[in-house]
């Protein structure tokens, strides 16, 4: 039966045509799956499903998504990444030559993904835009080998603002910027280290739509607030109340990092 499968140029030129088009038709794809960006389940046969394909050294790992938690893409990794950091889901069959040592069970890599999510939220009695990100996993610290999180210390070290209470706007993060363009969220960018044009911190596979309301506020206040919160803190909320209350419980577990990102593009 064929799949609502997206597969991304990336992915296919990754995996190979042939490949690509057994999955589509559904010979090798699972029909539900656990999704790799909020671990929720979720069916290939009847809702867009995204392929992820995490790349290591010697070893490829397909993953399934939600198409509106993570666009089909190629994550590269590191070989201990993927190897120490992949876990069964199940009946979810074999995809052929994805390992160099033959052929894996599909698998699914804690190797994080920042996951965004465009909502409008209430501070001092006016709304405004907001995106709210959290990683699929733990973010170590780069060069490190530890198990600890340090995903909110690295934003703070950025200059981001740890977050309480959501009695106020947080402060503007120069030199950040949220690109949006013709109405379409495509990044959220950062300075570049040499000091060059800012370089994309998360970027859209393809630019997301956000809604009427959301761009008119940011148009309004020529700005976004950014939330950023460690894996597990907000999860997948399907309307803005739920979402605000989610950001309120983070901020008073201290688990909530904020900045104002001036808007960049149109």
């Amino acid at each position: 039966m064929p799949r609502m499968l997206d597969v991304s140029d990336d992915v296919r030129a990754e995996i190979g045509d042939e490949e690509a088009d057994r999955l589509l038709a559904g010979e090798n794809a699972p029909g539900s799956y656990d999704c790799t960006s909020c671990r929720t389940p979720g069916d290939s046969k009847q809702e867009r499903t995204s392929t992820v394909l995490f790349v290591g050294d010697e070893t490829a790992v397909l993953a399934f998504a939600h198409a509106g938690c993570l666009p089909s893409q190629v994550v590269q990794v590191t070989e201990e990444q993927l190897q120490g950091a992949v876990r069964s889901i199940g009946a979810a069959g074999e995809m052929a030559g994805a390992d160099a040592a033959g052929a894996p069970h599909v698998t699914v890599p804690e190797q994080a993904v920042l996951g965004v999510t465009s909502g409008l939220v209430l501070v001092d009695g006016e709304l405004h835009p907001a995106l709210v990100v959290e990683p699929t996993s733990a973010i170590a610290r780069p060069g490190t080998t530890g198990t600890g999180d340090a995903f909110l210390p690295l934003l703070v070290e950025q200059g981001f603002t740890p977050v309480t209470e959501l009695a106020s706007v947080p402060p503007v993060l120069h030199g950040w910027s949220v690109l949006l363009a013709v109405g379409q969220l495509h990044a959220v960018l950062q300075p570049s280290l040499n000091g060059g044009q800012p370089v994309a911190w998360w970027q859209a596979h393809q630019p997301l739509q956000v809604t009427e309301s959301w761009r008119a506020a940011a148009n309004k206040h020529q700005q976004a607030l950014l939330f950023a919160a460690p894996v597990g803190s907000i999860g997948r909320q399907p309307r803005e109340d739920l979402l605000r209350g989610a950001l309120d419980r983070a901020a008073a577990h201290g688990r909530l990092v904020a900045a104002a990102l001036p808007l960049a593009g149109t």
